[in-house]
């Protein structure tokens, strides 16, 4: 039986309904009682992992869990002392779960991560691999740097298999936060400022990602990895908003700004870092995890987009 922490957030309730469509025994792990499951999930309700408590009564007749509960990467963080507020989620929930799992003869860990863990940019032509040394530069980054590093130690000393991965930017149907206020101002032909960035960023789609972590669960050569996501296809901050619009079916209006003078501009705002992302490299390199798991990228960004598109809109005129 498969446990997936935050089974109500994005990736989370994707790979739920991913794993009960294909008739694998799956509980969903939620925090609250207001989470929306479908009907027909095992529903177990894991409380703030940053409090230590007994979860036996969670993880009775697990095998594998999906640890996919987080906190996760916030623009405007208000909290007093973030990475404090990181790290009681992400690094002492996340080793608290993994320790109790061991007791519980949990098989296997499937810890997602991110990318962030290796860094926010890349240099050209030099992707980030698995075995570079990590360079986690916020709050959210460090926190998951840490977990994976404790984890390593808990799974080293126990028969518990661990598997990582390392997700760039994911998107896909009921994608949030920033990915989906770029498609509401799409939608509604909002100018977007950014006509002229000529990087090379990596991202995964959801149905992508859902098979890299249904072979996670499942591979036996697996065991011990860290595997990196993406949907082998890098393209242009400029690009993927085009590619997008097309998606949705509406006429992109990119302003050609220069990169430098968006930067400089954010920063009168505050937002010099966000969109430094916008503007910076960020390439995924996946040659390992295609071998290892033996997979390709089943569905091209474009499709991704067309799925995500669809969904939006029909949500939209619902």
């Amino acid at each position: 039986m498969i446990l997936v922490t935050g089974a109500s957030g994005f990736i989370g309730s994707a790979l739920t309904a991913r794993l009960a469509s294909a008739g694998r025994a799956v509980v969903a792990g939620v925090r609250g009682k207001s989470a929306k499951i479908p009907n027909g999930i095992a529903v177990r309700n894991v409380d703030d992992l940053g409090q230590v408590a007994d979860l036996r009564p969670i993880l009775a007749g697990i095998t594998c869990i999906v640890h996919a509960a987080a906190r996760v990467h916030q623009i405007d963080d208000r909290a007093s002392d973030p990475l404090k507020e990181f790290r009681r989620v992400n690094v002492l929930g996340t080793c608290e779960l993994a320790k109790q799992a061991c007791d519980a003869g949990v098989r296997r860990f499937v810890f997602l991560s991110s990318i962030k863990v290796n860094g926010e940019a890349t240099e050209p032509g030099r992707p980030f691999k698995a075995t570079d040394p990590p360079m986690p530069q916020d709050p959210y980054a460090i926190s998951k740097n840490e977990a994976e590093i404790e984890l390593r130690h808990i799974a080293a000393g126990s028969s518990m298999e661990l598997v990582i991965v390392r997700p760039p930017l994911v998107y896909g149907p009921g994608v949030r936060a920033n990915f989906l206020a770029m498609t509401k101002v799409l939608g509604r032909g909002i100018p977007f400022p950014l006509g002229a960035i000529h990087n090379r960023r990596s991202l995964v789609g959801i149905e992508n990602l859902l098979d890299i972590v249904v072979r996670c669960i499942d591979s036996p050569v697996a065991n011990g990895a860290t595997i990196l996501a993406s949907d082998d296809e890098d393209l242009s901050t400029t690009m993927l908003l085009r590619r997008l619009a097309r998606a949705l079916g509406v006429r992109p209006k990119l302003l050609p700004i220069p990169p430098r003078l968006l930067v400089a501009g954010a920063a009168v705002f505050g937002q010099s870092a966000r969109m430094r992302r916008l503007c910076e490299n960020l390439q995924v390199d996946v040659t390992e995890s295609k071998r290892i798991l033996e997979w390709v990228p089943r569905v091209s960004v474009d499709e991704g987009l067309e799925l995500l598109a669809r969904h939006y809109l029909r949500e939209k005129n619902s």
